[in-house]
This record gives C-alpha cells, structure tokens and sequence, in this order.
C-alpha cells in the first residue's frame, strides 16, 4: 500500500459521510473489461497506468483488466465477454473477415515493431534475399509464410526457405543456432536479447515490400460501442490519457505496470529498456505527435495487401473474392 492509499484510508475513517459518498460514486462507476492478448507486458501500459493514476475512475469507469488465457481477445471482445480488448491489426483483419464482430478504436504503436532477425555473427546474411535454402524457426501461421515470401522476393530472392514451428522456443533455438532466422518484436524480445548480451541483427518488413502497420490494436465490438457509446469514448480518451503519461514518465510508468504485475514481471530493467525502446523508436507517439490515432492510409493498405496475399477468409475459410469495406474495420471517433 503506498503512502497516499494510506493517507487516503485514514483521511475516509474519520470522515463517513464522505466515505458514504465516495462508496455510492464507485457503485455508480460504468464497469468495463479489458482482455489483453498476452501476458502483461510494455504494450499494455497504458491500461495499467490509467488505472492506477485514476484515470478512469475520473472518467466514471471501473475497468477490470482481465488475466491472460487461453482464449483470444478478439474472441472474447466478438462473442461480448469482454468490452475491449488488445490486439494485433492481423487479428483484427482475419477475425473480423471470418464474420467476427470487432472494430479498432485505438493505435497502441504507431508503426511495425516486427523485425526478421538472425544472429550478427551470420556474414553471409547479406540482405533478405540470403535467407533462401535456410531454416526459419516459426509459429504456425500462414501470415509468416507470405510475409517472409514477401520480404525475399522483394530483395529478388525466390522465398524457399525450411521452416520448423517451435513456437516462442525460436529465440532459444536461434541463439544456440538450430535455426537461421525468426521474427520478433524488437521492442520486447529483441530488447531482452540485448540484455541478454546476443548479437543480433534484422531487416525490417516496410522495407522490403510489406505495408507498415499499427502493430498493436485495441478492439471492440460493433454491438457494445453501439449501445454504449458514451462509455467507449470515455474508456478511449482515458486510455490515451494513459499511454501519453507513459510517454511523458516512463520511470514512474514502468514501475506502475511492474507492482501490479508482481508474479509475471519480474525483470524491471527489462520493463525499462523496452519503454524507452518504445519511446526512443516513436512507437507509443509518433514523430508527428500522435497518439492513439490509426493512420487511414496504413490500415487500408495493411488490409488490403492481407487481401490480395489471400490472407483474408470468410466464415467457411474460403479466401474472400472481393476486397471488404476496410474502412469498417476501425474508427477514430472514440478519441474525441
């Protein structure tokens, strides 16, 4: 308990009327739940520090930031067991065109944090188009397929490469060189090999062919913003409120995010670097200044280009035959 809360308890003892008041507020508040897509990590930051700094509670919001579990956030968001819910714009695309009921409200990184990465020491490794005849440590998606077919190709290589789905054991079996190659995320486990000492190196997807995008989402669906779209703006506006103090004051953040997330994150240095990872790279603000915000020309494009790579399927996992209303996909308006 810190010095405030404890501040606050006594200050509320003394005073019941007061304590009769702040009681009736709270049962009044608007209870709102959020599914994360992984275990609690730099990403979610936002969530957890509007939650501690009070922002939504001044918003007249009690949000319950649900425990990761084996369902999908977009699942949960789709089938109502959640209200809102983290999740990558692959998620958003593929659910929402297999009939899932989702939309985007909010950008949490302004741009691609998905790197291809090798070991530094690999000297042929050249450009992406080396990759040809190697081995690439995997997670089990068609999307990995043609992104790196994407990649080589356009570095005028042919795209054969061996793949063996290993799941988030690829870093370890990259690192001890049972693999050639794997993608990750360089704000999060490319900061932790760093601190881990590996030499590595990458290639960026937007610079080889692959549409930039707003890696990380958050979603609703179409039936809860509808029906409640005064608590969706406020949860919106008070998350951003979030993510911007996170950008501002990252210190107090990381250790916001660290102390309720004791049992699972237990490396602050690792918090740390990837913050200011995060923040060095624009990825929570970008360079212009935005927060929140999804680029309409980023989202159609990443949409479009999961279309034409035959990425999208219907709700009988049929590839889609037309190009969908990408524009239904998200909306801004929540963030006022």
């Amino acid at each position: 308990m810190t010095d405030f809360t404890r501040r606050q308890a006594l200050f509320l003892a003394a005073s019941l009327p007061f304590a009769g008041a702040v009681t009736r507020a709270r049962a009044t508040a608007r209870k709102i739940t959020v599914a994360l897509d992984w275990t609690a990590n730099t990403n979610h930051i936002g969530l957890f520090v509007a939650c501690d700094k009070g922002f939504y509670r001044d918003a007249g919001l009690d949000v319950e930031i649900l425990p990761y579990g084996d369902t999908g956030s977009g699942t949960l968001v789709a089938n109502r067991v959640a209200d809102f819910g983290i999740s990558g714009s692959l998620g958003l695309f593929t659910q929402k065109s297999a009939g899932a009921d989702l939309k985007a409200v909010y950008a949490v990184v302004q741009s691609e944090t998905g790197r291809v990465v090798f070991n530094a020491d690999r000297a042929a490794i050249k450009s992406p188009k080396n990759l040809d005849g190697l081995t690439y440590g995997g997670f089990g998606s068609a999307w990995e397929n043609t992104l790196l077919q994407t990649i080589i190709r356009h570095d005028g290589g042919k795209g054969d490469f061996s793949t063996v789905t290993l799941g988030t054991s690829a870093y370890d079996a990259l690192a001890n060189g049972a693999v050639d190659f794997t993608l990750e995320v360089a704000t999060w486990e490319g900061v932790e090999a760093k601190l881990k000492g590996l030499k590595q190196r990458s290639f960026r997807y937007a610079d080889y062919g692959v549409p930039d995008e707003h890696t990380t989402l958050i979603v609703s669906s179409n039936a809860f913003l509808a029906a409640n779209p005064k608590a969706a703006a406020a949860f919106v506006r008070a998350t951003r409120a979030g993510y911007a103090f996170a950008v501002d004051h990252a210190k107090e953040a990381g250790a916001l995010l660290v102390a309720a997330n004791k049992d699972t994150l237990t490396n602050p240095a690792l918090i740390d670097a990837s913050l200011k990872a995060l923040n060095d790279g624009h990825f929570l603000k970008s360079a212009a200044g935005a927060i929140g915000t999804m680029d309409k020309a980023k989202m159609e494009a990443m949409g479009g280009y999961l279309f034409a790579s035959g990425i999208l399927l219907d709700g009988n996992g049929k590839a889609l035959k037309e190009k969908p209303d990408l524009g239904a996909y998200f909306t801004n308006a929540f963030l006022g």
